[in-house]
């Protein structure tokens, strides 16, 4: 039998420590025809793609996008990043020109619970450390932006408010990229009336930010100082909306975010070329890495391995309905990965009990990989099962697994590139290679830009969470039919709910029945274009949990990072 994962002792990033880098102007030049000169580098492994070299690929054919989603996300984890990378791995081993475009990690999660972002074993992106840590300063740029537009505002304010916004109605956040509850909700601009005229006010993580949002919709720089113009700060009096451009912020913005914006270049340990560029988190903004990296990663490579953020049903999404509307772009495969440990947690069975075989437990939690498969057809999208092998997995469950996937119709593959790297992920490699070749995918958006802002809320929440119904107040409507009002009635949804349930009720596995799904609030990101939908209870500003991964994190005495996962 193939290695699995979990036998190799060595951590991630002991493994990525361990590898032989080649230098980044070599793999652009050998992997993608990039020359020197259309390269600024951050040190000897790691580059940003010019924005003049990137403008002259405008007329190149497109290669095939392959996503790369997941079942409803459990503690007993999933490896969608790892099969990112093992995948694209394995098509170049293949044969294949591809390359992979991933989100940047945010500190938050790095120092938090979740873990960074770089894939894992020896399926993953180097240098690991710099890449979940400051990497090239995007996220840095990215907060000074949002927090730039929130300086300019409070100091219109001060010096005598020519634009008559009302304190009241301030809607705009500063955002750090730390996971920070304290900051969640406060009071600023304390101390006298040389600081300002005090009101409340609170914090965001930089990767909720709709700067971050608009960073990684923007298609060049002069559609990213548009849209920072467009932003919604806040409204005056009389409910008119006060914009960015009103304050004269969009310039200064854009020239914070001008090097940022160039896409981040980077290799695999088996020297596969990536793209890592912006970040939105999936379950709070639209979870994708940027536009820019996905549509110039197209030009460069024949087929494009990026993933979507947590499961189908939130990341996936929000990928099809909102990235792929915006920029023109669609998939011809979708990979949805699962592990037996997952479903079998899906299927009611503790995270301690897991190593057990368990085939009614892992029946019972096939109902949601079942599910995710019909939503990605709704899509018009064609699936591909990828199950990323552990070593407790038992014969029988992956035949149990094996067979339901036949009686739904759609390839299933055990793949082992944790432990393997692209070889382990041959065989679904092959299998991707035929889907996107086929033809078969032909991509339909949920819902029509003309529905009702309250009707695409009704119809992602009963055709992809299930749900009986949408219930909201009165205000929540008022609201929609405002942004109606104001022209943004074609705008797509972004909902922000918990990623671990197709409902609001985190605890809900597998496929929760007659539940309901309650919009608490709306907000109008005019400058990304879509409207956030708050449901259930998610926040913004996420806290660290009891024992912090940032308790392990320290330096060795020879200067190397120990304990980054």
């Amino acid at each position: 039998m193939p290695a699995s994962q979990h036998q190799n002792p060595k951590s991630d990033i002991e493994i990525s420590q361990a590898a032989t880098m080649t230098p980044i102007i070599e793999i652009a030049s050998t992997r993608l025809g990039i020359s020197a000169q259309n390269l600024d580098p951050y040190g000897h492994y790691k580059a940003k793609v010019s924005m003049d070299y990137i403008k002259s690929l405008k007329d190149k054919p497109n290669g095939k996008l392959i996503l790369v989603s997941a079942i409803t996300p459990t503690p007993a984890g999933e490896g969608k990043t790892t099969t990112t990378v093992g995948l694209t791995d394995a098509l170049n081993q293949s044969g294949k020109k591809a390359m992979l475009c991933l989100r940047e990690p945010s500190l938050g999660p790095s120092f938090g619970m979740k873990g960074g972002a770089a894939g894992g074993g020896y399926a993953q992106v180097v240098p690991m450390e710099d890449i979940n840590l400051h990497f090239t300063g995007d996220f840095h740029a990215i907060t000074s932006a949002n927090n730039l537009l929130a300086a300019l505002l409070d100091n219109h304010i001060y010096f005598g408010n020519a634009l008559g916004i009302d304190s009241r109605r301030i809607t705009w956040h500063r955002v750090l990229d730390m996971n920070d509850r304290a900051l969640r909700a406060i009071v600023n601009s304390l101390g006298g009336t040389a600081n300002g005229f005090p009101r409340e006010d609170g914090f965001d993580i930089t990767v909720a930010s709709e700067v971050m949002a608009i960073f990684c919709l923007a298609a060049d720089l002069d559609d990213l100082r548009r849209r920072l113009g467009n932003i919604i700060v806040g409204y005056t009096r009389d409910k008119k909306p006060v914009r960015a451009g009103d304050l004269k912020a969009q310039g200064a913005m854009t020239a914070l975010l001008k090097d940022a914006l160039s896409p981040n270049l980077v290799q695999t340990l088996e020297g596969t070329p990536a793209f890592i560029h912006g970040g939105p988190f999936a379950n709070i903004a639209h979870g994708c890495n940027s536009v820019l990296a996905t549509t110039t990663a197209l030009k460069l490579a024949d087929y494009v391995v990026t993933e979507a953020g947590f499961g189908a049903d939130l990341g996936g999404e929000k990928f099809l309905d909102i990235k792929c509307r915006k920029a023109g772009i669609a998939p011809s495969c979708v990979v949805l990965v699962a592990t037996i440990r997952a479903l079998k947690m899906h299927g009611g069975v503790k995270k301690e009990d897991l190593k057990k075989e368990d085939l009614r437990a892992l029946e019972t939690g096939m109902s949601n990989l079942q599910c995710h498969v019909e939503n990605v057809r709704k899509f018009g999208i064609e699936p591909v099962i990828s199950i990323n092998r552990f070593s407790a997995d038992t014969p029988a469950e992956i035949e149990l697994v094996r067979t339901a996937c036949a009686r739904l119709g759609v390839e299933c593959y055990m793949a082992d590139h944790w432990a393997m790297g692209g070889e382990g992920a041959a065989d679904l490699a092959r299998a991707v290679v035929t889907v996107c070749d086929s033809g078969k995918s032909k991509l339909k958006f949920l819902y029509p830009d003309e529905m009702p802002l309250f009707e695409k809320i009704r119809t992602i929440a009963r055709e992809i969470y299930r749900a009986k119904d949408v219930t909201t107040d009165k205000g929540v409507k008022e609201q929609l039919a405002a942004f109606e009002a104001m022209g943004y009635g074609t705008a797509p949804i972004c909902v922000a709910k918990t990623q671990y349930s197709f409902s609001t009720n985190p605890d809900a596995k597998g496929v929760p029945v007659d539940h309901t799904i309650n919009v608490r609030d709306v907000r109008l990101s005019a400058g990304a274009e879509f409207v956030v939908a708050i449901c259930g209870e998610i926040m913004t500003m996420p806290g660290l949990p009891r024992i912090p991964a940032a308790e392990a994190i320290d330096v060795g005495p020879d200067g190397r990072i120990v304990g980054l996962f």
